[in-house]
């Protein structure tokens, strides 16, 4: 009797057992299903929610694909240049060295010729593809007389890189979601805006990423060499005293004369109304003798 009252507990406890077990199941589904809708519907990646509920040969698989993508990803590094070098001659130097970056397809970006009595200089900026960098800056140095310094400094811009790219690939997941909503889930004028505004805010978001993905590249892709070249000249001795020649005295003599007619001219544009008197009293002081001699004649 004893064994029999046995049998019929753990019997029921077996089935007690089971039936949580499967209804735990059934509330783990229905959260992560509920999770990936609300996930879905918010526009949010789901990615390490439904990371946890994959298998673990699935999850090790997807960590070996994302140390391969972030292994492919090449170093970015931007390399960049200061030299100043003294040449015979500067024209000759700048000649040459823009030829030189031409033939490894590179280009100067901008140039400063400074002429003095004691010296001439001519800085200019270089853009070359970074393969050539060391090549086309050591034959720069070969045109010399004497290198007064050359400086280069690298910067390692691979961690940016790699950073903006993940985020730039999630934002681009999110837009195409708010895409989906706005396309089939938003009902109401308001949703729409809503979606609409998030939309705004994750192309501009996007917008920015791309283009300080494209200056990282092509600072990557083309070196810098910032270029200063220069040669000293021999001072010309002023004269200590100027003596004009004939030309110039008698440039500056009719330059004086037009000078003065020019100011009499003015002058009597100044004094029109006494000359006008002047010539007044004149004809009157004529008339009036006039007049008296014919009385005298009487």
């Amino acid at each position: 009797m004893n064994t029999l009252k046995l049998i019929k507990v753990l019997g029921v406890g077996l089935v007690a057992v089971s039936i949580s077990l499967s209804c735990s199941n059934n509330a783990g589904k229905y959260e992560a299903s509920s999770e990936r809708i609300l996930l879905q519907e918010t526009g949010e990646t789901a990615d390490l929610n439904a990371f946890q509920l994959e298998k673990p040969d699935i999850i090790e698989n997807k960590k070996a694909t994302r140390e391969k993508d972030v292994v492919d990803i090449h170093t970015k590094i931007i390399r960049n240049a200061n030299c100043k070098i003294k040449v015979e001659r500067v024209e000759e130097a700048t000649k040459q060295a823009k030829q030189l970056a031409s033939k490894y397809n590179g280009y100067v970006s901008d140039e400063r010729f400074t002429n003095t009595n004691y010296s001439k200089e001519n800085r200019f900026t270089i853009r070359v593809p970074q393969d050539k960098f060391d090549l086309v800056l050591d034959s720069i140095c070969k045109l010399a007389e004497f290198v007064d310094y050359k400086n280069i400094t690298t910067v390692d811009v691979s961690e940016e890189y790699v950073d903006i790219t993940s985020r730039l690939k999630t934002k681009l997941k999110v837009k195409e979601r708010y895409e989906e909503i706005l396309r089939n889930k938003a009902k109401t004028v308001e949703d729409l805006l809503k979606t609409e505004d998030k939309l705004r805010q994750i192309q501009e978001e996007i917008e920015s990423a791309k283009g300080r993905l494209n200056y990282l590249s092509n600072r990557v892709a083309y070196s810098t060499i910032q270029l200063d070249v220069y040669e000293t000249v021999v001072p010309i001795t002023e004269p200590q005293e100027y003596t004009p020649g004939f030309l110039s005295k008698a440039q500056k003599g009719l330059s004086f004369g037009w000078s003065i007619i020019e100011n009499l001219t003015l002058v009597l544009f100044y004094i029109w109304p006494f000359i006008l008197l002047i010539g007044f009293v004149v004809v009157y002081y004529k008339w009036f003798r006039k007049t008296n001699s014919k009385k005298q004649s009487k």
